[in-house]
């Protein structure tokens, strides 16, 4: 389908001299555009025909170039609607765009916790029975890319809030949309959900802003398709062994002859192996037990399954997780169903989209414990690791070589945020930097790069100031900091440093991460925060909108005084006392060391009796900084910092 919509791309943009007319896709009925600014209205029509466009009363006119293309800017218009967009090339061809509101746009990017689906979400069942609001709107931009800028999306289409549809809506941006809703009824609202799970920055960002020579990235997109089609040659002729689309229900049975099956390596993706594919397909192996182990049962653990599994022992359903790529599964399975001697696994895996397969714990399979592989546990023994090599076979699936193209730079900026222009927005909302906290380094190197972003945007969009607000990372064991090195809060000091830019802000998560899962559930708490932010950096609200931010410290003795931009508001520890969580000292053999902190007035002070004389203080400095407990009277979290700049 991603083919077929560039495809056609193409052909509209060398379209014959009797062409009809086309409109972008986010001219479509149902759609938001921006309140009180002007409005482009652009598409493609016959070469140098007459174009005519009319909305709620104002009309303007112009001549298709000689490509076809055209472009008309109608007068702004105040919130309000629905009305009827209209688009005429000559006598007979007329395109109509009914029920359009006009309101506020917004355009939401990232990676998955952008991306995540409302129907996900912590509350999921409330937020979907309660989805009555024609005010809401939602523009899903499809996952593609391109090599260069395209003036087309590959596909979406607005779609308005309801019980039938919102569970597939970013959850971030429906309850950010919810709040400023809830604060003026009588603007709409316009999300453009345009996100990549696992992307990294550099995807989202145009080659001038990289510093990407053309002929650089011609030479790199030349590898791309060449590597792409090496894989796609090797995928197909690994399932050319088997027909499509077999009858699997038997592949569960004992007494199945698996002897024709593939071996693949377990923990793993598919796709390591030469499956560059989606789908489905089923693993099998087998474990040895003595009676006495039999009769007390085990728990069979098979690690993170992408994206969901049904597993079976010795023909059996034991359990299974629908649609969660980064639960480890852990089944518990009872002596009625185990036997002395040889027990049998079978584990039917979905793929939707991006890796799939039982797959390492950690992201870096270097890092991952013993206890992490897959594994079988009788009740009062020890783990035993299941066998590293499983019998493997697809079985219903389609060929796919994009998994990686959120990896590489401009691709998803060239085909899903380029194709936007210059459809007008009211603001940014950005969840992203997971994918680039790997590394101290590259953590580091994210400040630059995300501060580069931000300008290329606003600058695509003509606005230097238009707001852009964005998620700090949550707190997660990641499995990457150390005593000395935390990846994860560099990354979150780059984004802090961001906030230089003028019409910012920055939404502090800590406290609502889940150290074992990097897609905490609490979406809805994430929007409150944005909307409060965009409350003050969009609509000019004065009011406290994020918690207190490091602005000073001060070396006396023993102690080390640090002051904080409070906004109005006075310190707090969540959940009472004066007492707070979560700071560390050094002197000068730059060895942290846990410290003692309280609140005094506005500021902090923080000690340690291992410290005589602080040169340094961090607050929250690690990837998962669960017990840091410093707010404010609000109950915003105060922003992860240290006072030194030590690599």
């Amino acid at each position: 389908m991603k083919r077929h919509f560039a495809l056609l791309g193409v052909l509209l943009a060398i379209s014959p001299a009797h062409a009809e007319i086309n409109l972008p896709l986010l001219f479509t009925d149902g759609a938001v555009v921006q309140r009180d600014r002007p409005l482009p209205v652009w598409g493609w029509a016959t070469p140098g025909a007459r174009i005519e466009v009319g909305f709620d009363g104002a009309q303007a006119t112009t001549v298709a170039g000689g490509d076809g293309a055209w472009r008309i800017e109608l007068p702004a218009h105040a919130a309000g609607g629905p009305y009827v967009l209209t688009v005429r090339e000559g006598k007979d061809e007329v395109v109509t765009v009914r029920d359009v509101l006009i309101g506020d746009v917004w355009l939401a990017s990232g990676q998955s916790n952008m991306e995540w689906p409302v129907a996900q979400a912590q509350g999921a069942e409330q937020l979907i029975a309660d989805a009555h609001d024609a005010g809401i709107r939602h523009f899903k931009v499809p996952k593609s890319w391109s090599g260069e800028p395209e003036a087309r999306l590959a596909g979406g289409e607005w779609r308005t809030a309801s019980p039938q549809t919102v569970a597939e809506f970013s959850a971030v941006a429906y309850s950010f949309a919810r709040e400023l809703r809830a604060r003026d009824r009588d603007v709409p609202i316009g999300i453009i959900d345009s996100t990549w799970g696992g992307s990294r920055i550099e995807a989202w960002m145009d080659a001038e802003s990289l510093g990407v020579e053309p002929a650089a990235m011609a030479a790199k997109m030349h590898e791309v398709r060449a590597a792409e089609d090496r894989a796609l040659a090797e995928a197909r002729a690994r399932l050319a062994r088997w027909p499509a689309n077999p009858d699997d229900a038997s592949w569960k049975d004992v007494d199945l002859d698996d002897g024709d099956w593939d071996t693949i390596p377990v923990p793993g993706l598919w796709e390591a192996a030469g499956y560059k594919m989606d789908g489905v397909a089923w693993y099998r192996t087998s474990f040895e037990l003595s009676a006495a182990e039999a009769a007390k049962g085990v728990t069979l653990g098979l690690g993170m399954i992408d994206d969901s599994d049904d597993t079976w022992v010795n023909g059996i359903r034991v359990g299974g997780l629908s649609n969660r790529w980064d639960a480890p599964r852990e089944y518990r399975v009872g002596p009625e169903v185990l036997r002395a001697g040889t027990n049998h696994i079978a584990v039917r895996v979905t793929d939707t989209g991006g890796g799939g397969g039982i797959h390492d714990t950690h992201s870096d399979s270097d890092r991952h414990a013993e206890s992490d592989l897959p594994y079988v546990q009788p009740l009062g023994g020890s783990r035993r690791a299941l066998p590293g090599q499983w019998k493997f076979r697809p079985a219903a699936v389609t060929v796919v070589v994009d998994d990686d193209k959120n990896q590489i730079e401009t691709l998803l900026f060239n085909r899903m945020i380029h194709p936007l222009q210059p459809y007008p927005l009211g603001g940014f909302l950005w969840y992203q930097g997971e994918a680039n906290a790997n590394t101290v380094a590259e953590a580091h190197r994210y400040r630059d790069q995300f501060a580069s972003l931000i300008r290329g945007w606003r600058a695509d969009w003509a606005q230097p100031d238009l707001p852009f607000l964005w998620v700090q990372l949550a707190s997660f064991r990641s499995g990457a900091d150390t005593a000395s090195e935390s990846p994860w809060s560099v990354l979150r000091e780059s984004q802090s440093a961001t906030l230089g830019l003028p019409g910012t802000a920055q939404v502090v998560t800590i406290d609502i991460g889940d150290p074992d899962d990097i897609h905490p559930r609490n979406k809805q708490e994430v929007g409150r925060r944005m909307a409060l932010a965009a409350r003050h950096v969009a609509y000019g609200e004065s009011l406290v909108y994020s918690g207190p931010v490091y602005r000073a410290v001060h070396f006396d003795g023993r102690n080390a005084r640090i002051a904080f931009d409070t906004q109005g508001s006075t310190l707090a520890v969540r959940g009472g006392g004066q007492s707070v969580q979560g700071f560390e000292v050094a002197g000068d053999d730059r060895s942290f060391h846990p410290a003692q902190a309280t609140i005094e007035g506005d500021g902090v002070v923080v000690s340690s009796e291992a410290v005589a004389q602080p040169k340094a203080v961090r607050y929250a400095w690690r990837d998962n900084p669960e017990d840091a407990d410093l707010a404010n009277r609000e109950g915003l979290p105060a922003s992860p910092f240290r006072t030194d700049d030590w690599q």
